[in-house]
């Protein structure tokens, strides 16, 4: 078990003990601890003033920058769950996000609401960029949270075209983040580079981890996550010693012509789709002695479920490796009976990291999140994914078992382009593959 205590919390005691440090850095900006939990705190209680607390979704629309950090960590303080809106995504996806999360108040700034994205015509808009919090309070604010209470909901494609909310709690973030400084042990020395965009999960973990930790954020600019020479700078530039990266653009960014050194870079972490055992030795040839972990999780659970660092060694293919902390993995048949080591399943998960459902889809949610058949009362998701055990314990990933696809690290649905299509007039049967 790890410490209780919620992650906004545990940020506030960083600041406290390490006020003058570098929290996030953009650019030539930098914020320090002090500045970051007095201005989100300050923002926190606003919110609140507007309603916001336990339960109560609120989106965000702000391109990557400090006013995002700072407006995530408002809405968690807050005790509201953020609901990400990525301004790159199109306007009928948001209008339908928008709806569907039932989202009164959406957090925004300039660049964004500058674009005809419709927010306004949706729910109040603020624009960060002109709000007057200084009369608002600077200390920290205790809303009623418990373990079980939403911290933030991330949209995923959906088979029937229909995406669906993923609610996960503050208890299964604290335990996902707990885990990873238990494993990694980052602190004041490191920096972590954020630039998965913030409607993916991967994003939770760049943006608390190094926070809670006492080490820096280092924002990529926006856009800068699609380019490998970009990153290059950056991270030569902030001095970064962890990085995520989905496979496919490791291998965008291992692959450039004159890849230099990175004398601070301890560690790649990768998830998203599956790691080829190829790229993995690219990784061991062209930067020796940096550490490659291969991580694996849903939506559907606080980030990620197993974890393996990856070995120099001839083998065929790249594990998910082992749970995390307070996980369970389980491969089971079609009729839920559990499998021997050797034999692929469908893999299911239990524990603390579970969602809690589909934000207001209790049908779907029901359908997904079965009643653990060993009984106890507890839960498993059913990912729709194929592995196997091997005689060790570590759980090799061997694909899907429906029409989900994986392109570029996208979870995408087949059957939600398929959808899209069968609404144009004229077409009346579609069928989408992945070339």
């Amino acid at each position: 078990a790890y410490p209780c205590g919620f992650i906004h919390e545990l940020i506030s005691r960083r600041a406290a003990v390490q006020p003058n440090a570098t929290a996030l850095a953009f650019g030539a900006q930098t914020l320090s601890y002090a500045d970051l939990e007095r201005r989100s705190n300050r923002l926190a209680h606003y919110l609140i003033s507007l309603g916001v607390g336990p339960e109560i979704a609120v989106g965000i629309a702000v391109e990557r920058s400090p006013a995002l950090v700072i407006g995530l960590l408002a809405i968690v303080k807050a005790g509201g769950a953020y609901v990400p809106l990525d301004p790159d995504y199109p306007a009928e996806r948001l209008a339908y996000m928008i709806e569907d999360s039932g989202i009164g108040l959406l957090l925004s700034h300039s660049p964004v609401l500058q674009t005809p994205t419709g927010f306004s015509s949706f729910c109040r808009c603020l624009n960060l960029d002109s709000l007057e919090l200084a009369d608002q309070p600077d200390y920290p604010p205790r809303p009623a949270l418990h373990s079980d209470s939403p911290a933030y909901i991330i949209y995923t494609s959906g088979s029937t075209g229909r995406p669906k909310g993923a609610s996960n709690s503050h208890g299964a973030l604290a335990n996902r983040l707990h885990w990873m400084q238990e494993a990694y042990a980052i602190g004041p020395q490191d920096t972590i580079l954020q630039k998965t965009p913030f409607s993916f999960d991967v994003s939770v973990w760049e943006f608390f981890w190094p926070l809670l930790s006492g080490a820096r954020l280092a924002l990529a600019e926006p856009g800068a996550h699609r380019d490998p020479s970009a990153l290059t700078r950056l991270m030569l530039n902030h001095r970064v010693s962890t990085v995520h990266f989905v496979p496919a653009m490791l291998a965008e960014f291992i692959n450039q012509p004159e890849l230099p050194e990175f004398p601070a870079l301890k560690r790649i972490v990768c998830s998203g789709e599956a790691l080829a055992a190829e790229l993995q030795q690219r990784v061991f040839q062209h930067l020796p002695g940096v550490e490659l972990d291969n991580l694996y999780g849903p939506t559907e659970a606080a980030i990620d479920v197993t974890h393996w660092t990856c070995r120099d060694d001839d083998g065929h293919s790249v594990p998910i490796g082992r749970p995390i902390a307070n996980t369970q993995i389980h491969i089971l048949d079609a009729d839920l009976n559990p499998l021997p080591p050797g034999v692929a399943g469908e893999l299911y998960i239990g524990g603390l990291g579970l969602a809690r459902g589909y934000h207001r889809r209790p049908g779907l949610t029901a359908e997904r999140f079965i009643p653990d058949p060993s009984g106890g009362g507890a839960r498993l998701y059913r990912t729709g994914d194929r592995a196997r055990r091997r005689g060790d314990g570590v759980i090799d990933y061997l694909g899907r078992l429906d029409h989900q696809v994986k392109l570029r690290g996208l979870r995408i649905e087949l059957g939600e382009i398929e959808a899209a299509l069968l609404a144009q007039e004229n077409v009346s049967e579609a069928v989408v593959v992945l070339k």
